[in-house]
């Protein structure tokens, strides 16, 4: 056994026999991937990014602690493996990161030099009626697609649907904490389909070491089954999430029933088809 072995598994044995404390255990290993970066795939990477790299990875170092168990694989094992496949869930993270980040700013400079070329004074007389035909289904209609509407505008907007600038503020912003509420649920899901990948990963790596028809090689290929199905259910369910505001939350910030804005979204969606024609 190799002394980082050693180092690993007893620090481990220590805590488990009441030696040591969970926070001084998380400490040591957290101290020890950082200061050897040549054992892990984290010494692939500068010392800044490293450290940032490490830190993500904490709260996961504090996870793995209670998943390991004895049979199979070292302590030393168990823990390198986490690493590696967290440093390559982080890399493809900084790298989608960066593409995004990217195509951001090449839209942004695009929009710069149409803005540049066309006559400023022109965007401050966008024509706001005094008074839309139908204020509730514009109303309804502005809730459902406020994202994509800038506060600026929106102050224009609100006069002309009867309403203070104030309280449509005060609507928007009630739907502004819904979808932070879902964002936050659909990255804690992109977190979980990632984890489910690698452990399909995993689960695919061991069947290839395993002997062919043996006992560990069924159960294997029962894992790779059940976690490959999972993974599917999971790309599924994230695919159904919308970050839009519902009918059902525009009725509750508006007082009024579901069913009403349901027809009111309706008419006008079938208003606009009609006119397409």
């Amino acid at each position: 056994m190799s002394n980082r072995e050693q180092y690993l598994d007893t620090i481990l044995q220590e805590y488990r026999q009441g030696y040591m404390s969970r926070e001084a255990l998380e400490e040591k290993i957290f101290v020890y991937i950082r200061e050897n970066p040549h054992h892990f795939i984290t010494g692939r990477h500068s010392a800044d990014s490293r450290d940032d790299f490490i830190s993500w990875l904490y709260p996961r170092l504090s996870r793995a602690v209670d998943r390991y168990s004895d049979q199979g694989s070292s302590f030393e094992t168990y823990i390198t493996t986490l690493v590696c496949l967290s440093a390559r869930e982080y890399g493809m993270r900084k790298k989608e990161h960066r593409i995004t980040e990217r195509s951001w700013w090449d839209a942004k400079a695009q929009e710069m030099a149409v803005c540049e070329e066309e006559d400023p004074e022109y965007l401050e007389e966008i024509h706001t009626p005094a008074k839309v035909s139908n204020p509730r289904q514009v109303l309804m209609l502005l809730l459902k697609t406020y994202y994509y509407i800038p506060d600026t505008r929106l102050a224009r907007l609100a006069p002309a649907l009867g309403l203070e600038k104030e309280e449509l503020y005060r609507m928007i912003d009630k739907l502004r904490v819904l979808r932070l509420q879902r964002e936050e649920t659909i990255n804690e899901m992109k977190e979980r389909i990632h984890g489910q990948f690698y452990r399909c990963l995993a689960f695919e790596k061991r069947l290839k070491a395993a002997s062919p028809n043996s006992a560990h090689w069924y159960r294997m290929k029962r894992c790779v089954e059940i976690s490959q199905k999972r993974l599917i259910s999971m790309r599924k369910r994230i695919q159904t999430m919308r970050m839009e505001a519902t009918n059902e939350e525009i009725a509750h910030v508006l007082g009024i029933a579901k069913g009403t804005v349901d027809s009111n979204l309706y008419l006008i969606r079938q208003r606009d088809q009609t006119e397409s024609q």
